[in-house]
């Protein structure tokens, strides 16, 4: 049973957000008390789970709902909690660095929520599950990521092609300019390159990158009529917290690791070691096994649940959340991490 309740526990940086809404003060930070110091901090102490499923456990939870619920009550947890940021920000008078904070908290949830949930289930072939996928994307002005994600990133993952795949040496701040932009760019040429086979114009009304223009300015539009222009601000503020922590996670997923172009001109096929895995058990919990990240780029339709570890996939020697904070002391990750991608299988 706690093999399929320990996801339950994800829900505790929501919780942590609404608490520190509530709170305010020092605790407006929230959800970052609990990624950043708590995560960390017990990670430390707590031994990676390298174990995989038996293929009559794989079937089993397959059938099990209960893995699907999980990722759809994140729905209305995430919605009300920007919702109550508003509610806060609208009715209280708060000092800047409560603010400050408050906006960091709601953004990593809209980061962890909002993107992560909302790129699992951006991989269903379910159109209703690929609705609640943007809808969730919303929160983030990051919906053209459905796009890029899905039918550019897994395609051209470490490649010089792929805009979301860190080159060695590369400083995460600057590569947040390349990923964000570039990963924008290809949303759009990937749209023109869709509708151009099906001989349609760039500017029908079947351009989803235009439709998700539309649906982003309505969204800021109406928080600006409905509960004041200067909460348009805020709202920008979550979402661009929100899209850095996923490209911070794009970041350390794939940092320094090449596929070989063949003879051909062709890429090598994806394979395990062109991503960096971490078995770190919280890491894998709180992000819904995305630290599982090699198989998920072997095979992209395996569900979060059943996802697998691969011993030739090259291992980060510490979790997702410690590995976000090193990258941002850009010497510390160098001189952990190069001499690492020297060694990766994939170089």
């Amino acid at each position: 049973m706690w093999k399929d309740s320990k996801y339950l526990i994800a829900y505790l940086a929501p919780l942590a957000g609404y608490l520190g809404l509530y709170y305010g003060g020092w605790w407006s930070l929230g959800s970052i008390y609990v990624g950043f110091v708590a995560i960390p901090i017990l990670e430390t102490f707590l031994p990676g789970t390298p174990e995989n499923l038996t293929s009559e456990e794989e079937s089993t939870k397959l059938k099990n709902r209960f893995f699907d619920l999980l990722l759809y009550l994140n729905i209305p947890i995430l919605w009300g909690l920007v919702a109550y940021y508003f509610y806060i920000l609208g009715s209280r008078s708060l000092e800047t660095y409560e603010l400050v904070c408050m906006t960091l908290n709601v953004g990593l949830v809209v980061g962890t929520i909002g993107i992560n949930v909302g790129h699992e289930l951006g991989h269903r072939s379910n159109k209703v599950e690929q609705f609640l996928s943007k809808f969730l994307l919303l929160s983030a002005l990051y919906m053209h990521f459905f796009i890029e994600h899905n039918r550019g990133h897994h395609k051209n993952v470490a490649t010089k092609e792929d805009p979301a795949s860190a080159r060695r040496g590369e400083m995460i701040y600057a590569f947040w300019f390349r990923s964000v932009i570039g990963g924008y760019i290809n949303a759009w040429k990937l749209e023109k390159v869709r509708l151009q086979k099906l001989g349609r114009s760039a500017l029908s009304w079947q351009n989803e990158m235009l439709r998700f223009q539309l649906i982003q300015l309505a969204y800021l539009l109406s928080i600006g009529l409905l509960l004041g222009w200067n909460m348009v601000g805020y709202a920008v503020g979550i979402a661009v917290v929100g899209f850095l922590m996923l490209e911070s996670v794009n970041y350390i997923e794939h940092y320094g690791l090449r596929r070989k172009k063949l003879p051909s001109g062709r890429y090598e096929p994806v394979q395990p070691h062109h991503s960096w895995n971490s078995d770190h058990e919280l890491g894998r919990i709180f992000l819904y096994e995305l630290t599982r990240h090699s198989d998920h780029h072997f095979k992209a339709s395996r569900k979060y649940q059943i996802l697998r570890h691969f011993e030739e996939s090259p291992q980060l020697p510490m979790g997702y959340p410690v590995a976000i904070l090193m990258s941002f002391v850009p010497p510390l990750w160098f001189s952990v991490m190069n001499k690492r991608v020297e060694v990766s299988p994939s170089l």
